[in-house]
C-alpha cells in the first residue's frame, strides 16, 4: 500500500510506545497515565539535535533513548515506592508539568506552534527521507523490530519472570529475595528509553515536533490502544495499534464530525466482547496466554 506509508510508519510508531507502556502496566503492574512524558523527551531531544546541527537519525535516536531513560529513573524511583493511586497521581502531574514547560519555553520548543526547522541527515549516509515515506517506514519497521526483539528478550529473561513475580503478589516477591523497588525502577528505565526510540523515530520522519506529543490525550491514546490489543501480550500493543489507528483512519474519514461517537462505541463493544483484548480471543487457540 504505498499511497499508506506515512500511516503506517505511524502505527510503528504507536506500537513501540504501546509495547513500552506493556512493560510497566502487564510485567510489572505498575499503573501510569503519563507515559506521554517519555515519548515527548525523546522528539524533543531528536528534534532539538536535529536542529542544531546534529541530524544523524541512528545517534539521534540512541541519545534521546538515553535522555528518555534518564528521565524514567526519579519517575521510576517515585512510583516505585508508592502505591497505585499515588502512581498515576504522579505520572499524571509529570506528564502536565512536561506539557506547560513545553508549552511555556517557547523559544526553545517552539510552543504551541511545535519545533520546526528540523534537517535530519540521510539514513546511513546514503537513503534520503523522501516525501513518499518509503524510507521512513523503513527505518520505523526496523526500530520497531529492534524494540520489539529487546522486549520479548526483557520479559522472557529472570528479570521479566520477576516482575510479573512483583506483579502478582509484591510482599510474596521480596520474602523470596526479589529487589523489588530496584526491579520496578529498572522497569521503569527501560520502558522509558523504548519509548523515547519511538518518539525520536516520529520527530525524525515527519521532521516536527508538535506540542501533543506531551499530552495527556497520547497518554490515554497509547492506553486505549494497550487494552484494545491485549494487556501483558506482548504482540498486543502491535495489534492494539494498527486497530486502533486504521479505525481512527476510516471513522473520521466516514464522519467528520461524530467519529468519536462510532469509535467509542467500537471501544465500548471491545470491552465488553473481548475484556482480555484481541489476543485474550487468540490466547484459546493458540494453548494459552501468548508473550
Amino acid at each position: 500500500m504505498p499511497d499508506y506509508l506515512v500511516f503506517g510508519s505511524q502505527i510503528l510508531v504507536m506500537a513501540l510506545l504501546a509495547i513500552s507502556l506493556d512493560l510497566l502496566v502487564g510485567y510489572a503492574g505498575i499503573a501510569t497515565l503519563g507515559h506521554a512524558a517519555f515519548f515527548g523527551a525523546g522528539a524533543y531531544v531528536a528534534g532539538l539535535l536535529s536542529v542544531h546541527g546534529w541530524g544523524e537519525p541512528l545517534t539521534g535516536v540512541l541519545v534521546a533513548a538515553c535522555a528518555a531513560g534518564a528521565l524514567g529513573i526519579p519517575i521510576g524511583l517515585l512510583t516505585a515506592r508508592s502505591g497505585t493511586l499515588a502512581r498515576l497521581m504522579i505520572t499524571l502531574g509529570i506528564a502536565v508539568l512536561l506539557y506547560e514547560t513545553a508549552n511555556r519555553a517557547a523559544g526553545i520548543t517552539g510552543g504551541a506552534d511545535g519545533l520546526q526547522g528540523m534537517e535530519v541527515w540521510p539514513l546511513l549516509g546514503v537513503f534520503d527521507f523522501d516525501l513518499a515515506g518509503k524510507i521512513g517506514f523503513a527505518y520505523a519497521w526496523c526500530t520497531f523490530v529492534l524494540g520489539f526483539i529487546l522486549a520479548r528478550f526483557v520479559v522472557k529473561s529472570p528479570f521479566g519472570l520477576s516482575l510479573e513475580a512483583i506483579r502478582d503478589n509484591p510482599l510474596r516477591a521480596a520474602g523470596i529475595g526479589i529487589p523489588v523497588k530496584g526491579r520496578l525502577t529498572a522497569a521503569f528505565v527501560i520502558s522509558a528509553a523504548i519509548a523515547g526510540a519511538a518518539g525520536a523515530v516520529l520527530a525524525q520522519t515527519t521532521q516536527v515536533v508538535a506540542l501533543n506529543v506531551l499530552s495527556v490525550q497520547l497518554s490515554a491514546d497509547v492506553l486505549v490502544i494497550l487494552i484494545f490489543g491485549g494487556i501483558g501480550r506482548i504482540y498486543g500493543g502491535l495489534i492494539g495499534a494498527a486497530l486502533y489507528m486504521g479505525a481512527h483512519h476510516w471513522m473520521s474519514g466516514l464522519s467528520p464530525v461524530y467519529w468519536q461517537f462510532w469509535l467509542g462505541l467500537v471501544l465500548i463493544a471491545c470491552a465488553f466482547l473481548a475484556p482480555s483484548g484481541i489476543m485474550g480471543l487468540m490466547a484459546p487457540r493458540a494453548g494459552g496466554r501468548d508473550t
